[in-house]
């Protein structure tokens, strides 16, 4: 398999592109100024200029839980506060997501107390004509 190349950030030659070894792979500091300075500093969910001494931080464009990987191409610079509200919301639709593929599959637990229905009358016994 050809290794992927993408273009420097700083000019030049194209260099190859970082990917995890694993989903929890550490993203080494080197790459995380290749992503900084290809975004030109420009939070990837606000759309704000980073300012120096702002705390950032990097964040996957499709979530891996939603199959993104952990490469470079799929990484942005995001602030912490617009990153933390990004992950509260993919929690919510990765639960819900969750949740009605387990029901699909059968394997949502059942109710421990089901729903009792109404008992049918006891007057209509079959046979007896109902009068209107």
């Amino acid at each position: 398999m050809k290794t992927p190349m993408i273009p420097d950030p700083l000019g030049g030659r194209s260099v190859t592109e970082w990917i995890g070894s694993s989903p929890d792979a550490k993203v080494p500091d080197r790459i995380r100024d290749r992503v900084f300075l290809s975004a030109r500093g420009v939070c990837h969910l606000s759309g704000r200029k980073i300012q120096p001494g702002e705390k950032w931080e990097l964040e996957h464009i499709q979530p891996l839980s939603m199959g993104g990987s952990h490469r470079e191409t799929n990484l942005a610079p995001a602030l912490v506060e617009a990153h933390r509200e990004k992950t509260k919301t993919e929690a919510s639709d990765r639960a819900k997501a969750d949740r009605i593929r387990r029901k699909a599959n059968g394997t949502w637990p059942r109710s421990k107390s089901p729903l009792r229905s109404r008992p049918f009358p006891k007057s209509r016994r079959s046979g007896d004509a109902i009068e209107a």
